[in-house]
């Protein structure tokens, strides 16, 4: 699934991207250590995994959208 990256907190490693129909859904630093990433700018578009539905919907990894 495609996202854009909304919020990131280096010091946590977490945030949130934004679904492409505008919900916001926050991941942890799980997520953000699982995808290899050293930093992550709002408005970069990425690749999520995500488990579950509703409100037990989570990311399990984030990482760049790549061609």
């Amino acid at each position: 699934m495609q996202a854009t990256a909304y919020t990131y907190d280096s010091d946590t490693r977490t945030g949130s991207v934004l679904l492409d129909d505008g919900t916001p859904v926050p991941f942890g630093a799980a997520a953000f250590d699982a995808g290899g990433l050293l930093l992550l700018r709002p408005g970069q578009r990425v690749r999520i995994d995500v488990e579950g539905e509703g409100e037990a919907r989570r990311i399990t990894l984030v990482t760049l959208q790549t061609l």
